[in-house]
C-alpha cells in the first residue's frame, strides 16, 4: 500500500477537477460521432460497476459524503463526478489518502485515457473487495488490458499510435499481461528499433562490449585469467554464435558466483535471434549480477555499461525507448530510482504530449513533421466531403494526424487553417506520414480562415481536360478492385459464417451497425485474426475503418447479407458477411 496526498485537500481536487474539465472540453470538441458513443458507453459501464461495488461495500444506497453519483452525458462534469466518487470509494475501501500498489489516479488530460485510469483504479478497488479473479455476474468490467499496469497500457496505445501495432494475444491465455509484455517486446524490436537506423548500427559494437564487461566482472570476482569451466570466451565480433556464447559465459559465471541455477528476481535469462532483445537482455542481466557480486553501481575498472537504462526493466526500457522516438524526453541523472523516475517521464510525455503550434514545431524537434502543399484539396472532414478550396503550393503546415488503413488523409494545421488534406499532394514523405498517429479517439477541430478557403462546398467539378480534371485524376487515382482469383494464390477463402462480428453500434434510422470484425480458421470462431480490410467491389471503392476497438478495425455495415466483398485477414478472405439487425441477434 501507498499513502497518497489527502484526497480531501481542497488544493489537490481544485487543480485535479480543472485537469479532468479541460480534457472533457477537449473530448467534446475532438471526438468523433462514432468514438464518442463508444467512450459513452464505457463510461455508462464504469459507472454502474462503480454504483454497484458501492452498494457491495456500503449497503443498499449509501454512499460517502460529497457523492455525485452523476451519469448524465450532457453534463460537463460526468467524467471528472466519476473519478471523484471512484477516488471516494476507495478512501473507504483502503483508507483515507492510502491506495493500492499500481494504482493511477488523475494522469492525464486526455479524456479517454483518464476513463482508461478510472476503470483500472476501479478494478483495484474491485480486487480488495471480490478477490482478484473473482466478479459477479452484474459487473460489466472491461478488456482485460484495462487491469494490467500504466507502462504497458501506454506502450500498447503508443505502439498503435504511431506503428499501427496492436496487440493479438487471446485473452484466454493463463497470465494476459505477462504475455502482452512479451508480444510487446517484439513488437518494439520490429517496429520501433527497425526505424531506428542509428540505433541497428551499434548494436553489434554494444554486444562487444557486453563480452568486454563480462571478462572484467570475471578478472575482478574470479582472479585474472581464471574462468569457469566450458568457458568459451569468444569475442569475434563476425562470429555468428557471438550472442549465444557470451549468454552460455554469463549463465556460468552466475552459477560459480552465486550458486547453480541461483539468479536474483529480475534476471531475464534468455537471447533470442533479435539482437535488440538480446543485447538488452544479456546487458540488463550483467549488470544484474555485478550489483549482486560488486555492490550497487560499483563496477570495474574500464566498464563501458555506463548508460543506465540498460539496468531497468524490458517495460521500463520499451516506454522510455519508444517515448524518446517521439517526443524530446529529459531524463533524470542516474541514481537509485532511476528506473522509475524515467518510466514516470515517459508515461507523463505518451498521456500528455506537448502542445505546440505550427511555429515552434519546428524549434521543438518536431521539424520532421513540417512539409509543404503541392496544390492539396482542403477539406473540414476526412471523408472529404466539405471542400474548402486548394492549399497553394508552398504552404507551410504541420502535420498531426493520419487516417486508418490505406487513406492518405491526413489533419494538419497552419497560422490560419486546421484541415484534412491528401499527403501526395504534398512534400511530406510516406515514411514520415507513417509515423504520423491516427485519427483513434479523437475528431480534430477544424477551420479555413486563409485568404484561399472558399468553401464548405462540394469539390468542383471538372469540365474538358485542364489542370483541374487532372489534378483531381490524380489525387484520387481509380481504385485497384481485387480479384479473388488473384487472391487465393496468398489468402485461403471462407465464407461468411467465419467471421467473428462484435456489434458495437446500432443505427436503426440507416438500418446499419458499427461492428468490429475478425475472420476465423472455421466457422465455430476460435482461432480468428483481425480483418485489415475491406474492399467493395460494388463501388469499387474501398470500405474505410470509422474507428479503432480494442486493436480492431470497426465498419459500418448495412443490416443483412452482403456480398461482393474483399473481407481480409492477414492469411484469410471472405466474399461476403451477415450482420443481423438487433431483433435477431
Amino acid at each position: 500500500m501507498r499513502r497518497y496526498i489527502p484526497f480531501s485537500s481542497p488544493r489537490t481536487w481544485l487543480l485535479l477537477a480543472l485537469l479532468c474539465f479541460i480534457g472533457l472540453v477537449s473530448y467534446a470538441w475532438a471526438a468523433p460521432d462514432q468514438q464518442a458513443s463508444l467512450f459513452e458507453r464505457d463510461l455508462l459501464d464504469t459507472r454502474n460497476d462503480l454504483e454497484f461495488l458501492a452498494n457491495q461495500v456500503l449497503g443498499e444506497g449509501s454512499r460517502p459524503l460529497n457523492w455525485t453519483g452523476n451519469d448524465d452525458l450532457a453534463s460537463a462534469t460526468v467524467l471528472v463526478d466519476l473519478w471523484f466518487d471512484n477516488e471516494l470509494l476507495a478512501d473507504e475501501i483502503f483508507g483515507i489518502g492510502t491506495r493500492p500498489e499500481g494504482w493511477i489516479g488523475a494522469t492525464t488530460r486526455n479524456p479517454q485515457l483518464l476513463l482508461r485510469n478510472i476503470r483500472h483504479d476501479l478494478e483495484l478497488s474491485a480486487d480488495a473487495h471480490f478477490g482478484s479473479e473473482e466478479r459477479p455476474p452484474e459487473w460489466r468490467g472491461s478488456a482485460l488490458i484495462i487491469r494490467c499496469e500504466r507502462s504497458l497500457q501506454n506502450l500498447w496505445f503508443a505502439l498503435g499510435q504511431f506503428y499501427n501495432q496492436r496487440p493479438q494475444t487471446p485473452e484466454s491465455v493463463l497470465d494476459y499481461c505477462r504475455s502482452l509484455r512479451d508480444e510487446a517486446d517484439n513488437a518494439v524490436a520490429t517496429s520501433v528499433v527497425a526505424e531506428n537506423t542509428q540505433l541497428q548500427s551499434a548494436l553489434p559494437s554494444s554486444i562487444l562490449a557486453i563480452r568486454g564487461d563480462l571478462e572484467r566482472l570475471a578478472d575482478e570476482r574470479l582472479g585474472l585469467d581464471n574462468r569457469p569451466a566450458n568457458w568459451i570466451g569468444n569475442r569475434d565480433i563476425n562470429s555468428p554464435t557471438l550472442v549465444s556464447d557470451i549468454y552460455f559465459d554469463l549463465e556460468a559465471l552466475a552459477d560459480t558466483l552465486l550458486g547453480q541455477d541461483v539468479r536474483p528476481a529480475d534476471w531475464i535469462g534468455f537471447v533470442n535471434n533479435s539482437l535488440f532483445l538480446s543485447n538488452r537482455n544479456l546487458r540488463h542481466d550483467l549488470e544484474l549480477l555485478a550489483d549482486q557480486t560488486q555492490g550497487v553501481g560499483l563496477r570495474p575498472n574500464g566498464w563501458q555499461g555506463t548508460d543506465p537504462l540498460m539496468r531497468c526493466s524490458p517495460l521500463q526500457q520499451n516506454i522510455v525507448l519508444i517515448a524518446q522516438q517521439q517526443y524530446t524526453l529529459t531524463l533524470p541523472a542516474a541514481s537509485a530510482d532511476f528506473c522509475a523516475q524515467a518510466e514516470a517521464v515517459a508515461n507523463q510525455a505518451i498521456e500528455n504530449p506537448p502542445v505546440q503550434d505550427v511555429v515552434s514545431a519546428e524549434a521543438e524537434g518536431e521539424s520532421r513533421f513540417m512539409a509543404e502543399s503541392q496544390w492539396a484539396f482542403a477539406y473540414l472532414d476526412v471523408q472529404a466531403l466539405q471542400y474548402m478550396g486548394q492549399m497553394p503550393a508552398g504552404v507551410r503546415f504541420r502535420a498531426w494526424y493520419r487516417n486508418f488503413n490505406t487513406s492518405s488523409m491526413m489533419f494538419v494545421s497552419g497560422e490560419d487553417f486546421a484541415v484534412f488534406i491528401d499527403r501526395r499532394w504534398t512534400t511530406l514523405t510516406q515514411e514520415i506520414f507513417d509515423q504520423l498517429p491516427t485519427l483513434e479517439g479523437v475528431r480534430p477541430l477544424t477551420f479555413c480562415d486563409a485568404n484561399w478557403c472558399n468553401g464548405p462546398g462540394p469539390t468542383p467539378t471538372p469540365t474538358g481536360s485542364g489542370p483541374l480534371e487532372q489534378l483531381i485524376f490524380a489525387g484520387t487515382p481509380a481504385p485497384t478492385v481485387p480479384s479473388p482469383e488473384d487472391l487465393r494464390d496468398e489468402l485461403t477463402q471462407v465464407s461468411w459464417n467465419y467471421i467473428r462480428v462484435t456489434y458495437l453500434l446500432d443505427n436503426p434510422a440507416t438500418n446499419t451497425a458499427q461492428v468490429a470484425l475478425e475472420i476465423c480458421q472455421e466457422p465455430a470462431q476460435i482461432a480468428c485474426e483481425p480483418v485489415i480490410r475491406v474492399f467493395n467491389n460494388n463501388t469499387g471503392v474501398e470500405i474505410t475503418a470509422v474507428s479503432q476497438y480494442n486493436g480492431l478495425n470497426v465498419y459500418e455495415f448495412p443490416y443483412g447479407y452482403t456480398t461482393n466483398l474483399i473481407i481480409e485477414g492477414a492469411t484469410l478472405f471472405s466474399p461476403d458477411v451477415w450482420i443481423s439487425d438487433p431483433t435477431i441477434r
